[in-house]
């Protein structure tokens, strides 16, 4: 019986203690930051042609 119990509480401690992992991505800024003004960039170009096209349907 103790050694059932021993078992159960080793595979609890493991569990626990493997629950409490944390993993952490760094992203240099640089990067992210010329990303964001990619996506910008490709929103804002996209934002006159949608207009265009909204324009030559309502005529």
């Amino acid at each position: 019986m103790k050694r059932v119990s021993t078992r159960a509480a080793l595979i609890a401690l493991s569990l626990a203690i493997s629950g409490c992992v944390t993993i952490n991505i760094y992203f240099p800024a640089a990067a992210a930051e010329k990303a964001a003004d990619r996506i910008i960039d490709e929103v804002w170009q996209l934002k006159p042609d949608a207009a265009t096209k909204e324009g030559e349907r309502s005529r």
